[in-house]
């Protein structure tokens, strides 16, 4: 029943962006005839492709970045102890439960100084949004892989400095291959923040580095009022900007349950 009541709007988009725009409007299910025809518009239409261009670069930075800095402070934080440790694990703790929109304004308002500063320009860049998406995804990476690096033994790690690695090598060699699942599960979630943001997207971003989220906001705003109805078109590009996540978890999905649930070792 709960994967019908999933399935049920999914199907219904499905259905809208192979259907006419009138169809949908009268407020039919099922098409009368299939035409694929808002699959080829929506390209100049929505200005998609340059869209998930900018999606696709910004998000995939800040999963690698988060994913590997991520490892790297949790391995300290797990392995070495000294002052302050547990204070830092209960400040990232404590970061998950800021909303982004009381974030909003004093990024913007941080990078519009930065700006005048260095004389740069930083609002509108892909770096800028990236960094901006690594604020609100190093805690949550880094609280991930605390978790998992806390299931692996330290015996391991023992045994490689009686061999005589320094903690670079032991990370680098021993860490991070036995940390896969971990990272799959950091990285994803740092590319489903950057994915699927609307609010700091529409604000840090200007026409040229609009991400498809934005791309595809814009072209429904524009929509509101207008006398012929373009909901195939609204459809189709939902469904293209849903595709990369689907086919993201579906090749990663054995990684993901062996990093949630921190049994990826023996």
């Amino acid at each position: 029943m709960l994967l019908l009541t999933v399935l049920g709007p999914v199907s219904y988009m499905v259905f809208a962006s192979v259907s006419s725009d009138l169809d949908v409007a009268s407020g039919a299910y099922l098409p009368t005839t299939v035409d694929l025809g808002a699959y080829r518009r929506i390209w100049s239409t929505v200005d998609l492709g340059t869209g998930l261009l900018n999606s696709l670069l910004v998000a995939g930075v800040v999963a690698a970045a988060s994913a590997f800095v991520s490892v790297g402070s949790a391995y300290v934080l797990v392995r070495f102890a000294f002052r302050g440790r547990v204070a830092i694990l209960r400040a990232l703790l404590a970061m998950q439960s800021i909303p982004g929109t009381l974030m909003l304004l004093p990024v913007f308002v941080l990078f519009a100084s930065a700006s005048a500063a260095i004389g740069v320009q930083v609002i509108g860049t892909r770096w800028a949004l990236g960094l901006t998406y690594l604020t609100f995804a190093l805690p949550f990476s880094t609280w991930v892989m605390v978790t998992y690096l806390r299931g692996l033994p330290p015996e391991l790690d023992e045994a490689a400095r009686i061999d005589g690695a320094s903690s670079w090598r032991i990370l680098t060699r021993i860490i991070i291959p036995l940390s896969w699942p971990g990272l799959v599960v950091s990285g994803i979630f740092a590319f489903l923040l950057g994915w699927n943001d609307v609010l700091f997207a529409s604000v840090m971003t200007d026409p040229d580095t609009r991400t498809a989220a934005v791309a595809l906001q814009v072209f429904g705003a524009t929509q509101e009022g207008g006398a012929i109805p373009v909901y195939g078109q609204l459809m189709a590009a939902a469904l293209v900007c849903a595709a990369p996540v689907v086919v993201l978890y579906l090749v990663f999905q054995r990684y993901l349950v062996g990093g949630l649930t921190a049994g990826g070792v023996k």
